[in-house]
């Protein structure tokens, strides 16, 4: 009795200061959010693509005061924490870390009760206490969850901020404080409450308080990957943890992270799709007609006609001598839109185009284009959704393992995999590479180029080293030189995006690391294959010319490229291009970029429960180009703020910067610009038209594309299989890189890299 009277002490002292704290009006405190406030508050009119963080968190009023925090917390976490997760996660095995977190949730029932109370969201709560019951008795305490498995009862993942937002309690400013990280006022006054309605707050045995001391050190040790992630792939932490914890928080506070709200934001927008298709009259509000907008769209990507080679590499060129001719700007990129689309238009029938040229050529570019590998049933949706694909792409044996990530007996290929570091500029950081080597350390080795901006950590890069070891080979995994790592390794005024100047740089690193590896196991590697994405795939070509004309420094005897842009003026273009379609529903951005993100998040955990269809995913073409805008850009936001920023960098102004510039902008800033040449000689030279002797001449080379990569065009894939014939495969679907996870792709890539 005592216990209780104590809890409903605090409840009740917590109460008084919700309301002391919010003001408000008691009467209609648990009213329902209005629709209204799912609008975008136009914070970034002055800028060119939106800023996430003041979208979801306002100005950063205590910036300084947080950043300072956010390196305390940092080296706290590096220096005392992470080590105690490394002892837990050693001590305790996967499966029992699971069971205690699965119990330690199932105690935190009364702040997920009072939570949906507050919202007077008494479905909510009856589900919750149903768990509860469930799983405390047959879930042994809650160890398991029978409620989800055996009765499909979805958790609901409730807080107290939650319910603290549909009561109308303002935010407040974002906070960094010691230990506890990321917060706001409200997420405070949230914890507090939280704190009073757990049963363990009043229990103080010294047992007990060991207990607890357990409990608090398992929970944190999840988080452990994420941050180690994150400081390891972006320039700015602190930056991408508040767009991260803005998104979250926005999530929660709209109850997106349940399965049934998600569920109906997905039945309204196909309520929308059905409803256009039988042209039936509807009445919306404004966020129903930006969904309405964005699927009458076309899914074709806008690619542009090339008569030829040289009209292609001077389309600036062109456009301005229409400019002089007297056509408006906008006339002339309407003219080159109409284009664009009879040149993607895979359906045109009749004769209403028969006598203009662009169609005539652009149907016979495609006509003598033929898939060399067919996927069967992919079932393409749009060629930026398929790309997305490859997110889900898996391997097993991996991370397959019955220890944590931070355990140090975790011996799954991804743990196995070593870091090691090289200096490549006096008086500049290292530059660190990952590597796997096999028991004959002479074996031969790959070398892996990733995409744009993913660092050493690249998922991706780690799914084809396993391919590669599997082979027998030992593997060298490199960062993208489009990384804000690779640069701090450069010279003072280095400026990557050229790969002319690019593949000068990268042989300098590979063969500093080969001799780096060879020095440590006392020995000659074998012989070696250097295979890139995207990006990397690009270089990967240029590398083959460079090592032509430079004695083969590295000896590489092959070369994989698997979808190199053919000219990455036209890529950029067509990066900024959908970067540009937020701006089609910008008073509706907030809302839907949440929605988008906990599709993500949904679609994550099914992936880790194994339930997904790979063939299929949730998204419109509006929404995976709000997920690879956010992505790409924030690639783009790590390069930038690597070159602009040191300790006197006003980071407000400097992001303002990033906020208006393109990968176009970039190009014509750092690369064209700093050179003293114009974008149309930058356009030439980081083409594979510029290398296109070696490619005909040799034949130590393997090309994947696809025919409906949206960073290329036909005549471009045309022109690429002019020069290297049978040395380009190309597949049927898949857009960009969205096929690396098919049997189809497996099976033939694997034969490529088989020893013989």
């Amino acid at each position: 009795m005592r216990i209780l009277n104590k809890i409903l002490y605090r409840l009740f002292v917590c109460i008084l200061f919700l309301a002391c704290f919010s003001s408000v009006n008691f009467e209609a405190y648990c009213a329902p959010v209005e629709k209204t406030e799912t609008k975008v508050e136009k914070s970034n009119d002055t800028c060119r693509y939106p800023d996430y963080c003041k979208e979801y968190i306002g100005n950063d009023r205590f910036e300084k005061f947080n950043r300072k925090m956010f390196n305390f917390n940092a080296k706290l976490n590096k220096f005392i924490l992470r080590p105690v997760h490394v002892i837990w996660a050693s001590i305790v095995p996967k499966y029992g870390m699971d069971r205690i977190q699965y119990a330690y949730k199932n105690i935190e029932y009364p702040k997920r009760l009072v939570s949906s109370l507050l919202q007077r969201d008494f479905k909510a709560a009856k589900v919750e206490t149903a768990r509860f019951l469930t799983n405390s008795t047959i879930g042994l305490g809650g160890m398991f969850d029978p409620a989800k498995s055996l009765f499909k009862m979805e958790p609901m993942e409730e807080d107290i901020e939650q319910g603290l937002s549909k009561c109308k309690v303002k935010r407040g400013p974002f906070l960094v404080l010691p230990v506890l990280s990321a917060t706001t006022p409200r997420a405070l006054l949230g914890r507090a409450i939280e704190t009073g309605l757990d049963p363990t707050t009043y229990v103080a045995a010294p047992v007990a308080a060991l207990v607890k001391m357990g409990l608090f050190i398992n929970r944190t040790a999840f988080m452990q990957p994420l941050t180690v992630f994150l400081e390891r792939t972006y320039a700015d932490p602190y930056d991408i943890t508040r767009k991260l914890y803005g998104i979250e928080n926005y999530i929660k506070s709209f109850n997106l992270d349940r399965k049934d709200v998600l569920e109906a934001e997905n039945k309204l927008m196909d309520e929308i799709v059905d409803t256009v298709k039988n042209d039936e009259p509807i009445l919306a509000d404004s966020k129903t007609e930006s969904i309405l907008e964005d699927k009458i769209e076309k899914k074709e990507p806008e690619l542009e006609i090339q008569k030829d080679v040289k009209a292609n590499i001077n389309e600036e060129a062109e456009k301005e001598e229409l400019l002089i001719s007297g056509e408006s700007e906008n006339k002339v990129d309407e003219n080159i839109d109409i284009i664009d689309k009879i040149a993607t238009n895979d359906t045109l029938k009749g004769n209403a185009f028969e006598d203009e040229a662009p169609l005539q050529e652009a149907i016979q570019s495609k006509a003598e284009l033929e898939a060399d590998i067919i996927l069967d049933n992919y079932n393409p949706q749009s060629p930026v959704v398929d790309s997305m694909r490859t997110a889900l792409f898996d391997l097993p044996g991996v991370d397959e393992s019955i220890w944590s990530e931070l355990s140090i007996w975790n011996r799954s290929f991804s743990k196995r995999i070593k870091t090691g570091s090289i200096e490549l500029t006096p008086e500049r950081d290292k530059y660190k590479y990952r590597y796997i080597m096999q028991k004959d350390k002479s074996a031969p080795v790959a070398i892996l180029y990733p995409s744009i901006g993913e660092g050493i950590m690249s998922s991706h890069s780690v799914l084809f080293a396993k391919l590669f070891y599997d082979a027998g080979y030992s593997v060298i995994i490199q960062g993208s030189h489009f990384h804000f790592e690779f640069l701090k390794s450069m010279p003072e005024g280095y400026r990557p995006g050229l790969p002319q100047n690019d593949v000068e740089k990268l042989q300098l690193a590979t063969t500093k690391i080969v001799e780096d590896l060879e020095d440590k196991y006392d020995t000659k590697l074998g012989k070696k294959v250097l295979m890139g994405t995207s990006f990397g795939a690009l270089a990967t070509l240029f590398m083959g010319d460079f090592e032509e004309h430079h004695n083969k420094t590295l000896g590489i005897e092959k070369y994989i490229s698997v979808n190199p842009p053919v000219e990455l003026v036209y890529a950029l273009k067509a990066l900024d291009k959908n970067n540009d379609e937020w701006n089609k529903n910008p008073d509706n951005l907030k809302h839907r970029t949440a929605v988008t993100a906990a599709k993500i998040l949904d679609l994550v955990k099914k992936n880790d429960e194994g339930d997904i269809k790979i063939e299929t995913l949730p998204f419109s073409d509006y929404e995976g180009k709000l997920i690879t805008s956010f992505i790409l850009r924030q690639k783009l936001s790590d390069i930038v703020f690597a070159i602009e920023n040191d300790k006197k960098t006003d980071k407000v102004a400097l992001y303002r910067t990033i906020n208006n510039m393109s990968f176009y902008d970039y190009a014509n800033k750092y690369l064209a610009g700093n050179n003293g040449k114009s974008i149309n000689d930058y356009n030439y030279a980081a083409s594979l038209y510029s290398v296109s002797d070696y490619l005909k001449r040799n034949n130590n080379y393997k090309i994947y594309h696809t025919l409906d990569d949206y960073l290329t065009n036909k005549n471009q894939l045309k022109k690429l299989r002019e020069y290297t014939g049978k040395n380009t495969v190309l597949i049927s679907n898949g857009a960009h890189l969205g096929f690396l996870y098919r049997e189809e792709f497996l099976n033939d890539f694997k034969k490529e890299i088989a020893l013989k």
